[in-house]
């Protein structure tokens, strides 16, 4: 029996893909992924103290998007001149 190699699966390679810079945006990424069957994990960039205090200065969101390494190429082609989406450099 062959043995499996895990590390082939990119099991647990998950990156910071991408930063998402509005509600909207961030929306329209989701229905992408998930109809693209692309496993994704949003993690919100909470205000600082100093931003909580004064009320939020800028105004803006942010968003950082993980996914699985393996996806990357899928996932670039979708968001790629998105407004709103900065792509992680490689």
């Amino acid at each position: 029996m062959a043995a499996l190699n895990l590390n082939a699966l990119f099991f647990n390679h998950e990156i910071s893909f991408c930063k998402v810079y509005n509600v909207e945006s961030k929306d329209q990424v989701e229905k992408l992924f998930v109809s693209n069957r692309i496993s994704f994990f949003v993690e919100w960039q909470e205000q600082r103290l100093w931003e909580r205090f004064f009320g939020n200065v800028s105004g803006r969101n942010v968003f950082t998007i993980h996914i699985n390494e393996a996806d990357t190429n899928l996932a670039r082609n979708l968001v790629e001149g998105m407004d709103s989406v900065q792509i992680a450099s490689a």
